[in-house]
């Protein structure tokens, strides 16, 4: 049967990121250089919240503190029952965390990050091992999925840079080459913040099933299969021309990894049995669902780089998304039926097993886990969901992580909602700013500064400012960087 090699990446599931972007951004030399700095012995797992997570019941004011939150948010959030979301103080007894920086309000995780038996995700914060991020945002916020979800990719909300590569990306495509294959994202496509177009990344849902597309019906054919592919992209790996050279390396890459990552699966299973069964099968901490399934995936190659026994294996960089935080009806409040209730159960009991298989590995400090969502939702309700919104919080999960509570609420005043269609507005200026916003490339920022050890001098060119002048009013754009947030030592 005939194969193009078109064929055989849509069926062995590694997609390369080339398609994304022209080359000119990544043939820059200073930009090179400023990237070129190690992830070294560490992981970075991003999970992406696809949807757009209602921020205001995910981080809950229980109190005032100095201000009016919680007075403004059961004026914004109607009573749970005939449509109504709100998080009652006492559905919140068991999950506070720290105050709001800002006001001195106290904070709480939505109900569902307590597991009852486990403790779950509001556990692992309780162990100082989750910074919550509040205010995370970009100037002149978009409510539609994919731009916003574009902008917080590329980093640059204004679309003003250039840039046609994801920031992760950046980092990728100057510290790798095309037969190294730095990151594995458990899905069928490369999401953006991995885009760029000089290194290879893995595409796929389950290692298992990974491999090289063998026709079943002739497995006589199938080392004359593997001969050919190996002699025609090791020649053009050869080549002196570039896009040759590249494409060459790339398949070679592909090759290789359809060989080397379904040992990965093997040798998880094999040597971490029970392990494998509580993310697939479920257990007290409520897990065998899709996300503890894609972050067992994400654990097999860990495995595999921490036993040492693949030594050419060069991974550390993973994606997990979970989608349905779209929540427009049948949001749910407290109610453990509830649409928001089960989606955050299932990302939190999903985390907590994850983290406890990497202590159990020996590797939770060297983990980092970034969650993240496109936007929050509108602060009032409407019949009994939420709309699109702006700015919301992020989480840091990790044994290296300085857990506690950084950036300052939200500005949920019901004039300045009402003014800023149904938002929170974004703020910059000074500091003391009262509700001042945390831009999402300061987060970037700190990740690549204290995770990724990257100069903080060469970070400007990965992340640059926005632009300053009469038709840039400080408040509304990013004009100062904070790349020192301090959820990473």
């Amino acid at each position: 049967m005939a194969m193009t090699r078109r064929d055989f990446l849509k069926r062995a599931g590694l997609v390369t990121a080339g398609s994304f972007i022209g080359p000119g951004v990544l043939g820059n030399p200073f930009l090179r250089k400023a990237l070129a700095d190690t992830i070294g012995d560490r992981y970075f797992v991003v999970l992406f919240l696809d949807g757009g997570n209602d921020g205001l019941n995910t981080v809950v004011p229980v109190s005032d503190g100095s201000g009016t939150l919680r007075q403004d948010y059961e004026a914004a959030r109607e009573s749970n029952g005939s449509g109504g979301i709100r998080l009652l103080t006492t559905d919140l007894a068991s999950t506070w965390i720290g105050t709001d920086p800002g006001t001195g309000a106290q904070l709480a995780l939505h109900p569902a990050f307590r597991n009852a038996t486990t403790g779950g995700l509001h556990r692992l914060y309780q162990e100082g091992h989750v910074a919550v991020v509040q205010g995370v945002g970009y100037p002149k916020p978009n409510l539609s999925h994919d731009e916003s979800r574009g902008k917080w990719e590329t980093a640059d909300p204004l679309g003003i840079n250039g840039f046609g590569t994801g920031w992760l990306g950046r980092y990728l495509a100057a510290n790798y080459v095309g037969t190294d294959i730095p990151a594995f994202c458990v899905r069928g496509s490369i999401p953006g913040d991995f885009a760029q177009n000089a290194t290879s990344i893995l595409a796929t849902s389950r290692l298992e099933s990974f491999g090289f597309p063998y026709d079943d019906w002739y497995p006589g054919d199938w080392a004359a299969h593997e001969n050919a592919f190996d002699a025609l992209y090791t020649e053009a790996a050869g080549s002196a021309q570039a896009l040759l050279k590249y494409t060459g390396d790339v398949g070679r890459a592909t090759f290789d990894a359809t060989q080397l990552f379904p040992q990965l699966h093997t040798q998880y299973a094999t040597d971490r049995s029970s392990w494998s069964a509580t993310y697939n099968t479920g257990g007290p901490n409520g897990t065998g669902t899709s996300t503890s399934r894609n972050l067992r995936e994400v654990a097999k190659v860990i495995y595999g780089m921490k036993s040492g026994l693949f030594p050419t294996l060069n991974t550390r960089f993973f994606e997990v998304r979970k989608g349905g935080f779209d929540t427009h009806s049948d949001q749910g409040g407290a109610e453990t039926t509830g649409q928001h209730y089960r989606l955050h159960r299932e990302v939190s009991d999903a985390i907590e097993v994850f983290y406890e298989d990497l202590e159990d590995m020996g590797v939770a400090n060297k983990v980092c886990i970034f969650v993240w969502t496109e936007f929050s939702r509108r602060i009032p309700q409407n019949a009994n969901g939420t709309d699109h919104g702006s700015q919301g919080p992020a989480l840091l999960i990790g044994g290296t992580v300085v857990g506690g509570v950084y950036g300052k609420h939200p500005d949920i005043t019901p004039s300045v909602v009402e003014n800023n269609d149904g938002n929170s507005p974004y703020l910059q200026g000074p500091v003391s700013t009262p509700f001042r916003s945390t831009d999402n490339r300061d987060v970037f920022g700190t990740l690549l500064k204290h995770w990724l050890m990257m100069p903080a001098a060469n970070i400007p060119a990965v992340l640059p400012l926005d632009p300053t002048g009469p038709s840039y009013d400080p408040m509304d754009y990013w004009q100062t960087a904070n790349f020192d947030l301090g959820f990473l030592p």
